[in-house]
């Protein structure tokens, strides 16, 4: 029997030891593993949801359990016999070989900067540092002071995004400096690192590009990162994640060649040099180049497998799959394929919408006709389809397969050989034939082929194939709940239940996500739990509602009184344009009928409402997933074709509704007649007044898919109409899955909107009386949500830039006089090409 050494235990050595037991059947190789951690091998990929509950436990990698194989953990290899072929271990052990296999992956690089090794600097790596991180977040957190906690994340890399989102979910404000003039600058182009950085900055994580760190030093307890730019960072945690280095000491104290970069040298065989040792994973360089990427590292470890039992598999860098995915603070943004044109002749199709917040690319060859790569910022949703078709003909016009409202590609365009999991090199035809079998399920399906094992980011499209196949796909929230939120919302509303940690811990697993927490924080709050930044429930916003205002890209945020249906009265005008005036903000007449007044400090949010709260205005609800206008025209009181008071019913409507939280924003218009001078029909609900009462319409809006209202219910009379759209809204806010507008929601809906008719409107299920008690529950209960923040000195304490200096306001904040009004400095942004 031979003797295989494995060095290094991490996801590539564990699937190489994977791959030799499920191949070498005849039993012709011993394998001892190495591993310099003392936990066995875990999920390296997912190491972020360790902080938002996963434990250690579950991240582990199941154990390849044979008695062929002998784990020894927390002993490092310090020292190779090449010549007597012996390897040395930091407890004494010599384990001799007939071959050797370093997998001993990367180490964090950590720039020598001053300052670096200070108490409160960390990597993140591994799961020791992750606990790390978080004893010392929990501190900072229970520490004295009002205000945020923050952190400085050296690196904007896809290490450093994953990061800096985990330091959000331990309660800390986290700013991300990177040295490249954008973030992920190996993955994303200039164009989609210019959204990505926008979309970034609107979920409260700041971003500063171009810049390097100088030196960290202690100030009062706390640190502070000097930066090239002159700006100094306070901060209560450091984070590196500025890259990685292949951890190839051991090969080369063992005079193993090594790349220019570091790296073990290796072959396309991935054999080094001496023909008795091979390298895989990060410490490998393949051609001279290392992949910091687990699905090359699988691939390698999979062509070493074949070698190592006779066969004569091999590699390119070409083969490699160096797609990446990311989901961070609710922003995608995917890679795949040549995302960065690098191919001889490439053509480049982009459609970039700044003010949609997307950019979406796609590369293909000089013919047009191959797909080549491509990258996707904003909205990622259709990687899961375009990634396996990267090397395949394109099966329709590239501009329409990325273009809002063009071509959907379903799991049918694929063909068999296109790689649905390239971590696990899994293709359509494998996963099928798995489902034909039975896999009737994504467990099912992980567990016959490994598809969706390992980054996850093919599981959308193993859900899209059992839908292709027939098969009903689960529709739970998260991996932390496995209901709905429609059936979440019933559970929360049945048992009373009022804190989302009870919620988890009676009804889910783990300590929640950037999902489910805001779903179930607009739950709580649909059913008037109390002030969204009460307790337990303030935790759980997300930033908008976290300061109950709009970010905005400067890190400012706006200010919008609600003033319902377009009606001001000439001293309400005076009173915002003085608040304007006298804090310098930027004012606008939006298409909702209200005055936005934008460039406000966080510092100053409470000063700014306390002025309008006592002319008598309150929050317009600009921030929240709720209802934002009703719109109305000027009707019968002024307009010699109205037929209706279009102006009192918008009115009346905005005030019976404001303050409704819901799956997504709702809008509405009331126009007093057909010529739909309000645009009612645009809405999510309308209403157009006619000679003998109202029509109402539902199911308009449709955000980036812009879909005219349907006609409901014709020539109802007011209190008619008000209790149809009561039951419209509650069902909605009851039935509807997270962020589903109400267009998308009535086109999902079994029967449309025939059924939609039959249950509001007839009452087929009996619920229309149920409807309207919860409704007059939320018209009894509603209240100011910023009056509430004046009363409430506690509350106030959030409204602060500087933990230590609430009274200082960020001097990062410019702006630039345009048209004779202050507006952010900004950075450009590409046009639209194709």
């Amino acid at each position: 029997m031979k003797e295989l050494v494995v060095v290094g235990n991490g996801m590539v050595g564990h699937r190489l030891v994977q791959a030799m037991r499920d191949r070498d059947t005849a039993g012709a190789w011993r394998i001892t593993v190495l591993g310099q951690e003392t936990r066995p091998a875990y999920d390296r990929v997912a190491l972020s949801s360790y902080v938002d509950g996963k434990t250690a436990e579950e991240l582990t990698l199941p154990e390849v359990a044979d008695p062929l194989v002998r784990l020894h953990l927390g002993d490092a290899a310090v020292k190779l016999d090449r010549d007597a072929r012996v390897v040395h271990t930091e407890s004494g052990r010599e384990l001799p070989y007939d071959a050797l296999v370093l997998a001993t992956g990367s180490v964090p690089f950590v720039p020598p900067v001053p300052g670096r090794d200070l108490p409160g600097c960390f990597v993140y790596r591994t799961l020791d540092d992750l606990d790390a991180i978080m004893a010392a977040a929990e501190r900072a957190v229970a520490g004295p002071g009002p205000g945020r906690r923050s952190a400085v994340v050296v690196g904007g890399g896809l290490l450093g995004l994953e990061a800096a989102r985990a330091l959000r979910l331990l309660g800390l404000s986290p700013q991300v400096v990177e040295i490249a003039p954008r973030l992920m600058p190996v993955q994303v182009d200039e164009g989609g690192g210019a959204v990505l950085r926008r979309l970034v900055e609107t979920e409260d994580l700041q971003v500063r590009c171009g810049v390097s760190v100088n030196g960290i030093s202690e100030d009062r307890g706390r640190l502070i990162a000097s930066l090239s730019d002159g700006i100094e960072l306070d901060a209560d945690l450091v984070v590196f994640s500025a890259g990685i280095r292949p951890a190839d000491g051991l090969a080369r104290e063992a005079g193993l060649p090594v790349g220019e970069r570091g790296g073990v040298l290796v072959n396309t065989s991935c054999r080094t040099p001496d023909p008795h040792i091979w390298a895989v994973g990060e410490v490998a360089a393949l051609e001279g180049r290392t992949y910091g990427l687990v699905a090359p590292g699988y691939a390698m470890a999979e062509v070493v497998a074949d070698r190592l039992l006779g066969g004569e598999a091999t590699m390119t860098p070409a083969e490699l799959d160096m797609s990446t995915q990311l989901k961070m603070l609710g922003v995608d943004v995917a890679s795949f394929g040549d995302a960065l044109a690098r191919t001889a002749g490439a053509l480049e199709v982009i459609v970039n919408d700044p003010v949609a917040g997307t950019y979406a690319k796609l590369v293909v060859s000089d013919d047009a006709k191959t797909l080549l790569g491509g990258v996707l910022v904003g909205d990622a949703s259709k990687y899961a389809t375009l990634r396996p078709l990267v090397g395949s003909p394109l099966p329709a016009d590239p501009v329409a397969m990325i273009a809002p409202g063009g071509v959907e590609l379903g799991a049918d365009a694929l063909p068999d050989s296109a790689q649905v999991c390239s971590c696990n090199a899994v293709t359509k035809g494998a996963i099928c034939s798995a489902i034909a079998d039975g896999a009737h399920d994504v467990p099912g399906i992980k567990a016959c082929t490994r598809a969706g094992t390992s980054c996850g980011s093919c599981v959308p499209m193993l859900k899209k194939l059992l839908e292709q196949s027939g098969v009903e796909v689960s529709k739970a929230l998260c991996e932390h709940f496995s209901v709905s939120r429609a059936e979440l919302f019933e559970i929360v509303a049945s048992t009373g239940v009022r804190t989302f940690s009870e919620i988890i811990a009676r009804h889910g697993t783990g300590r929640g996500c950037d999902i489910c927490k805001p779903a179930v924080a607009s739950i709580l709050a649909s059913l008037g739990t109390g002030h969204v930044l009460s307790g337990e429930q303030a935790a759980l916003q997300d930033t908008n509602d976290h300061f109950l205002a709009n970010l905005q890209r400067n890190g400012t945020y706006s200010v919008v009184p609600r003033i319902p249906g377009g009606e001001i009265t000439p001293e309400g005008l005076i009173v915002i344009g003085q608040v304007a005036r006298d804090f310098g903000l930027y004012t606008k007449i939006t298409g909702g009928q209200r005055i936005d007044m934008f460039g406000a400090r966080v510092e100053q949010l409470p000063a700014i409402w306390r002025r309008l709260v006592d002319a008598g205005f309150e929050s317009g609800h600009a921030y929240g997933k709720a209802l934002r206008t009703v719109k109305s025209c000027v009707g019968t009181t002024w307009c010699r074709y109205g037929q209706q008071d279009s102006v009192g019913l918008a009115v009346a409507l905005e005030l019976r509704y404001r303050g409704l939280r819901s799956p997504h924003k709702v809008k509405a218009g009331v126009s007093g007649c057909a010529r739909e001078c309000a645009e009612a029909r645009s809405k999510d609900f309308g209403v157009i007044a006619t000679e003998t009462g109202w029509n109402l319409y539902v199911g308009g809006n449709g955000g980036f898919t812009p879909r005219h209202a349907e006609l409901i219910a014709s020539d109802v009379d007011t209190d008619t109409l008000i209790a149809l759209i009561d039951r419209f809204l509650m069902f909605y806010i009851r039935t509807a899955d997270r962020l589903q507008r109400t267009a998308s929601w009535v086109e999902a809906m079994d029967g449309g909107l025939d059924h939609l008719r039959a249950v509001i409107v007839d009452d087929s299920l009996g619920i229309c009386a149920d409807l309207e008690a919860a409704m007059e529950k939320h018209v009894a209960g509603y209240a100011d949500e910023w009056r509430g923040v004046l009363d409430d000195p506690e509350k106030l304490e959030r409204f602060v830039s500087f933990v230590n200096a609430p009274e200082t306001p960020d001097p990062t904040i410019s702006f630039v006089s345009e048209r004779g009004q202050p507006v952010p400095v900004t950075l450009g942004l590409p046009g639209v090409r194709a």
